[in-house]
């Protein structure tokens, strides 16, 4: 059966503790307490996408502002726009030098796998998932009929998950699972369940459709040895202390100061609102004629006296108000929008701010310094496990033979995950520095040739050799050229001698 990478509509489902997990197992999969922890998650993202960002209105007699400016939202993606905003780059590098033409080319094929699965923009949304729902799982599946290999990233609600002694990048369990029908009643609904587990160093894989109670309706795949090393799924964890298998999400940390700025700017509103537009009474007005007053810009009131206003005059006054707005509002904002970027590390900066400052590679890395070192930290994280990701790659492709490649001791090379940030780099400084690298013979040009022309072994030989045959044919043009210079040269001698021994005989 192919899976399916999209496969849920709701979003939640928090990591269980071990014991919960083998209780989940044996009660059915949406036990109370599944249900229970699933909920804190659906929460989170009701937070990020704003429809979780409400307040308890406080006045009975006039609707209140509700302003939301989804700021949880915009940071989320900035901050996994800057994470991974450029794809990071995959080296094989292989120990012994005579493997390095082998490393290539896995590299090649590693690199069209991850094109063909757009990589680069999964990749950039796992990591907004991740950072709001604590966790985020890498699934590989080989489809052997297409003979392809399948990269997906699944969030928390449609996973749990059991390591080895507690170690959540060794894999003991996992079990994915998602709910293909909107039914209410439980033994109409339909669940699809997935579970990779280790028995007796085998990956074992079942699959099939269930009902809300657990019980299986139809088998889908029944106890297959996958024939891989393990289990072909990695759990990344979003921050956390030790010992901890949930993670942490970056939304509860930003999420009072967010309700709080709604808040605020919404009573901003209302004070505005409310200064503007005074108080109106009258005195002594037929109380049938004020029905039809408009408030409306221009319009015009016909104000009829009271017949018990003892021969006075109607009266329409406005009660006037002492407002008068300041910065304070103003500051109270910009204090919270400002504790809201502090909070995640990223810079509070606009165009007008940049106006004034230095924007070199040097001073950018400098404004950026505090989310360049919050990023190095979840590549802690990250970073094992894309290297994961390409040693099981690797693995899959031989195993199922997905694709000709050639073969690798898995000890005889390592996978380099080298990240980068989407900055303005001082390339020309740097240039100039590995040009001198290379005419002081400290950097080949090959490696210049690679560096700046992002390319891989086969380009730059490529390149090099047609330098070399570009160097011949100038070298060959310029001896051509001396040489006709200096046959000229002969020619205009002998010419002169010529002229001089005839002036001579004349004058004889």
């Amino acid at each position: 059966m192919e899976e399916k990478e999209n496969i849920t509509v709701d979003r939640g489902c928090n990591m269980l503790d071990l014991i919960d997990i083998i209780q989940m197992e044996l009660t059915g999969l949406y036990g109370q307490e599944v249900i229970r922890e699933m909920g804190e998650i659906i929460r989170l993202y009701d937070k990020y996408e704003g429809t979780g960002q409400h307040w308890i209105e406080e006045e009975q007699d006039y609707k209140q502002t509700r302003k939301k400016t989804n700021y949880i939202k915009k940071l989320i993606k900035e901050e996994a726009r800057f994470l991974f905003g450029k794809t990071p780059i995959f080296t094989i590098k292989p120990e012994n030098d005579l493997d390095k033409d082998k490393a290539e080319e896995i590299n090649q094929c590693i690199n069209k796998i991850l094109k063909k699965n757009l990589f680069s923009d999964k990749l950039i949304k796992a990591a907004r998932d991740c950072f709001i729902g604590k966790r985020i799982a890498i699934k590989l599946h080989a489809d052997k009929e297409s003979k392809s290999l399948k990269i997906m990233f699944v969030p928390s609600l449609e996973f749990i998950y059991e390591p080895f002694d507690n170690q959540f990048d060794e894999l003991k369990k996992i079990v994915f699972f998602h709910q293909t029908n909107q039914e209410v009643e439980k033994d109409k609904q339909r669940i699809w369940k997935q579970k990779y587990e280790m028995v007796n160093d085998k990956c074992i894989l079942s699959e099939g459709i269930y009902n809300g109670y657990g019980l299986c309706t139809e088998e889908i795949v029944s106890d297959t040895d996958l024939k891989l090393s393990g289990i072909p799924c990695y759990v990344i964890l979003n921050d956390g202390l030790l010992g901890d298998l949930k993670g942490e999400s970056d939304i509860e940390e930003i999420f009072d100061n967010q309700m709080a700025y709604n808040k605020l700017a919404s009573e901003d509103i209302d004070t505005l609102k409310k200064g503007m537009n005074r108080i109106i009474y009258g005195v002594d007005v037929e109380e049938e004629s004020s029905k039809h007053f408009k408030i409306k810009p221009g319009a015009y009131w016909d104000v009829e006296t009271s017949q018990t206003a003892d021969q006075k005059q109607a009266q329409i006054n406005t009660i006037p108000t002492d407002f008068g707005y300041d910065t304070r509002i103003e500051n109270s904002l910009n204090r919270i929008k400002s504790d809201m970027h502090e909070v995640l590390n990223i810079p509070l900066i606009n165009n007008q701010d940049l106006k004034g400052m230095m924007t070199s590679g040097k001073s950018m890395k400098a404004l950026y310094w505090q989310l360049i070192t919050r990023c190095e930290e979840k590549m802690k994280s990250w970073g094992p496990a894309l290297e994961w990701l390409i040693q099981a790659m690797i693995e899959m492709i031989e195993v199922y033979n997905i694709v000709k490649i050639p073969i690798l001791d898995k000890d005889s090379y390592e996978v380099i995950v080298e990240n980068q940030y989407p900055l303005q780099e001082d390339e020309d400084s740097e240039k100039l520095l590995d040009i001198q690298q290379v005419n002081a013979q400290a950097m080949s040009r090959k490696t210049f040739i690679k560096k700046w022309n992002n390319s891989n072994d086969d380009i730059a030989d490529e390149e090099l050799q047609q330098i070399s045959i570009e160097r011949q044919i100038l070298e060959e043009s310029f001896n051509l050229e001396e040489e006709t210079e200096a046959i000229d040269t002969e020619e205009s001698d002998e010419v002169t001698n010529e002229k001089e021994s005839k002036e001579v005989v004349d004058d004889e």
